[in-house]
């Protein structure tokens, strides 16, 4: 099935503000646990903070992946308890190829007693253990596929303070051909996971009230 441009075109919106065609964009504040200075998102609450870079846009909702629920974290099972904290949307990001950075908190007895786990499925691979800001976290790769869809996730997974931290690389989209005319993607899945590890260097946990 092609799709027409004009769909792309409301898809594209839609995606961006995480809402549905023909909805009003979401333009709630930020939750007033968290606080924006200048370039620097910093939640005391959850204790983490995280540099805005340029070329890319804060969220606070996990609504625009064809692929991914609004879960907290990628792959999130259905009895784990957690909350989406803030997202960063790489510029252009749209149906065709989209990035960002996802950041959620788990902290019930279940989040914590299976965070390191890598999903349950035949295209995770776990990488390791990598460190952030001093702490380990365990790596993994997992991807997901449906229809004309994609999903990539590189994810980072560590318990620290008595919470869960499920940091999340997910590059998606949709295969240009399937679009009328053939669509061009808004940048290459090179320079997204370049964009999104710049992004995540800068990751640091707040210290303890």
């Amino acid at each position: 099935m092609k799709i027409s441009a004009s769909t792309v075109l409301a898809a594209s919106l839609a995606w961006l503000y995480g809402c549905s065609p023909g909805q009003a964009p979401d333009t709630a504040p930020a939750p007033a646990a968290t606080a924006i200075s200048k370039s620097i998102y910093s939640d005391p609450r959850q204790g983490f903070a995280i540099p805005v870079p340029d070329g890319m846009q804060l969220r606070h909702d996990f609504q625009r992946s064809y692929l991914t629920d609004a879960s907290w974290k990628a792959f999130a099972g259905p009895d784990t308890q957690g909350a989406p904290a803030m997202a960063l949307v790489m510029d252009g990001s749209n149906p065709v190829t989209a990035a960002e950075l996802r950041i959620g908190i788990g902290s019930d007895d279940e989040a914590l007693a299976d965070c390191l786990d890598a999903p349950a499925s035949g295209a995770t691979t776990t990488l390791g253990t990598t460190t952030l800001d001093g702490v380990p976290f365990t790596h993994f790769h997992a991807a997901d596929a449906a229809m004309s869809h994609y999903l990539e996730v590189d994810g980072y997974r560590t318990v620290h303070a008595n919470r869960c931290y499920a940091i999340d690389l997910l590059i998606s989209g949709t295969r240009p051909e399937v679009y009328d005319p053939p669509a061009t993607p808004p940048f290459t899945r090179t320079e997204a996971e370049q964009q999104l590890h710049k992004a995540l260097d800068g990751f640091h946990f707040l210290p303890d009230r």
